[in-house]
């Protein structure tokens, strides 16, 4: 038997903002700046190829602001999850089951937030822009890469890069994924979902922009997502789906 000798499981890989959780931890911190407002030479720096940076040039400036890093982490603990989605990695069986994040955000905050509400054991890896606190107490940002193979991703995070390789990894210590499942929002979750085959899933949200671009690939590019495709409003939403057509997923109920 070609997977004898190796184990089969689900993967979840989920995006962070707007997925997860219900709102954009980036720009959710700039409420901290004097007058919640951040100076237009910072905000002229933005750009869809330069996120980090920008970031980074904020980040700065709450700190000559006088922001500590203790305010900017219960800034994040008041960021409210998305509808169902504590329900859904609570739910899932994690002895079949594993789940990952990749985000554009960072990994202060997202293992913060995962930490501060007793998440962080239901989250098998992250894959986000390493951050930390320098000694002056001003968060740092870097890339997770440089990459400039995939032109529907930023250049520092290509998403299905990275769901492939980790899909690769774990295959090489014999665990195979049966299907996939990738959870989703924004445009740049768009290259993760066109990589999954027939057998696999993507699930954008309702309402938010990757529901469009699909359509707007499909029309445009010619570019078709093989997998099954349905849209959610709740993590509730995903956990029918795929409990329905995947019964492995989740834990059977307690007696």
């Amino acid at each position: 038997m070609a997977n004898e000798g190796k184990k089969e499981k689900i993967l979840l890989a989920l995006d962070f903002d707007h997925t997860i959780i219900n709102d954009n931890s980036d720009t959710y911190v700039t409420k901290l700046a004097p007058q919640g407002k951040i100076p237009q030479e910072i905000k002229s720096l933005y750009s869809d190829q330069g996120w980090t940076h920008f970031m980074s040039e904020i980040f700065r400036y709450l700190h000559s602001n006088k922001t500590t890093p203790d305010q900017i982490l219960d800034c994040m603990t008041e960021i409210s999850f998305s509808p169902g989605m504590v329900d859904l990695l609570k739910t899932l069986d994690h002895a079949k089951a594993e789940a990952i994040i990749i985000s554009d955000a960072n990994f202060v905050f997202i293992d913060h937030i995962l930490s501060f509400h007793g998440l962080k054991d239901k989250i098998d890896k992250i894959f986000t822009n390493p951050a930390k606190f320098n000694d002056d107490g001003c968060l740092e940002l870097e890339m997770y890469h440089v990459q400039d193979s995939c032109s529907l991703s930023t250049i520092n995070l290509c998403k299905g890069q990275i769901l492939e390789s980790y899909i690769e990894e774990r295959a090489k210590e014999n665990i195979v994924f049966k299907h996939v499942a990738f959870i989703g929002d924004g445009e740049n979750d768009f290259c993760p979902s066109l990589r999954l085959s027939p057998k696999d899933f993507v699930f954008p949200r309702e309402g938010y922009s990757l529901v469009k671009h699909i359509e707007k690939m499909k029309v445009e590019k010619d570019l078709h997502i093989k997998a099954n495709i349905h849209t959610w409003k709740s993590g509730l939403d995903i956990l029918k789906v795929l409990s329905d057509r995947v019964p492995m997923l989740v834990q059977p109920a307690s007696t």
